[in-house]
């Protein structure tokens, strides 16, 4: 079974400019943990020290926001999760 993650620009920098990563899990939350152990360094980018999300961090399954309990949505072969960022600014 293949998920693909796909990662918001701001994120890249972790996956080597990876736009896309293909990923396993029977949910959102074990395809972001498989997104993790190839690429550590994203878990700071996406949770904070207590492991939850980071509140500024967006998950969409198919397209349509996977929020609330966005790591506890099931997932099937050929979904496609986005990580997206939401920025704020003045």
């Amino acid at each position: 079974m293949s998920i693909e993650i796909h990662i918001h620009k701001t994120h890249r920098q972790f996956t080597d400019g990876s736009e896309v990563v293909q990923t396993r899990g029977k949910t959102v939350g074990d395809c972001i943990q498989d997104l993790i152990s190839q690429y550590p360094g994203v878990k700071s980018a996406l949770f904070d020290k207590k492991g939850k999300l980071i509140n500024t961090v967006e998950i969409y399954l198919n397209m349509q926001s996977a929020y609330p309990d966005e790591l506890l949505k099931p997932v099937k072969n050929g979904d496609k999760i986005h990580i997206a960022l939401m920025l704020a600014g003045g």
